[in-house]
């Protein structure tokens, strides 16, 4: 079986439709919907239903699945291993990081990285889930988590210090915050970032407040509690771009990791742009 078509396979099960898949390759949803009908033809039987809900698997589709995600991962371990061996200082780097970091730290680090090899491009991934660095979805991210996965090398290499921060307006409206937020709002996250310790944090500290903004974007965060929407809990790092913002309690550090996958650690263009991360968290007052 050609193994374009069984990657097409596993990516429609994976997202469960013929244009998210094809967005994921890089190819036309009629090249995915041709894969597809190719792999099923020689197959001899359905590996998917298609529902108005999207694509699901079949009874032998999802016999299928296991040896399609193994053939996957064989796949990109030989990536990683032709990719590591390569000596040059030119090529991409894909740097996966939450919103903040993407905004306002990663610019000035390609900035300097394209500065010293001219040859290295990069493309940022703005994200805050977990994308797989097995399945090669980045080459190096920087989180504010620990890293899990035996192949993933990874080391702290920053604390982000986080605040209660409010403007002047709306303290002037709503006073001081009370023991359980009775009486004020907040800016939150949305349901799906619930589990942040700031989200968990917040919804503690102040269980009777009313939530009137949610958002997982950091600069709205910022806009909102100029704004004088509500309360928000936000890194100092963040804040410092609005010194108007008023501090009115401050909170354990956060870590930041940065991990790569051990295949690809020793990559020059790789040890470059975690040098020029590393360097520029430094700058900022992040770094260790």
């Amino acid at each position: 079986m050609d193994w374009d078509d069984l990657h097409s396979f596993l990516t429609i099960a994976r997202t469960g439709s013929l244009s998210a898949a094809a967005r994921e390759l890089g190819v036309r949803q009629s090249t995915m919907s041709r894969r597809l009908a190719a792999l099923e033809q020689r197959a001899g039987a359905r590996l998917l239903h298609r529902t108005p809900s999207g694509y699901s698997l079949t009874v032998l589709g999802e016999a299928v699945l296991g040896n399609a995600e193994r053939m996957e991962a064989e796949a990109i371990a030989i990536e990683r291993a032709v990719v590591g061996r390569d000596v040059s200082l030119s090529g991409l780097v894909r740097i996966t990081t939450v919103d903040i970091f993407a905004h306002r730290l990663l610019p000035q680090a390609v900035a300097r990285l394209r500065c010293q090899h001219p040859g290295i491009s990069v493309e940022i991934i703005a994200d805050a889930r977990a994308l797989s660095l097995a399945r090669r979805e980045a080459d190096i991210a920087l989180r504010m988590t620990r890293f899990e996965g035996q192949e993933i090398v990874a080391r702290r290499v920053g604390l982000a210090q986080h605040s209660l921060y409010a403007s002047a307006t709306y303290l002037e409206r709503h006073g001081e915050p009370n023991a359980d937020g009775a009486g004020h709002a907040v800016i939150a996250t949305l349901e799906d970032q619930s589990y942040l310790p700031e989200s968990r944090w917040l919804t503690s500290r102040f269980p009777r407040a009313q939530v009137a903004l949610r958002s997982n974007d950091r600069e709205v965060h910022l806009s909102a509690v100029r704004a004088g929407v509500g309360i928000v809990l936000m890194s100092r790092y963040l804040a410092a771009a609005a010194p108007d913002l008023i501090e009115l309690a401050d909170l354990p550090d956060r870590e930041i990791w940065l991990g790569v996958h051990q295949d690809l650690r020793t990559m020059p263009r790789i040890r470059a742009g975690i040098d020029a991360i590393t360097a520029e968290l430094k700058l900022q007052g992040l770094g260790l």
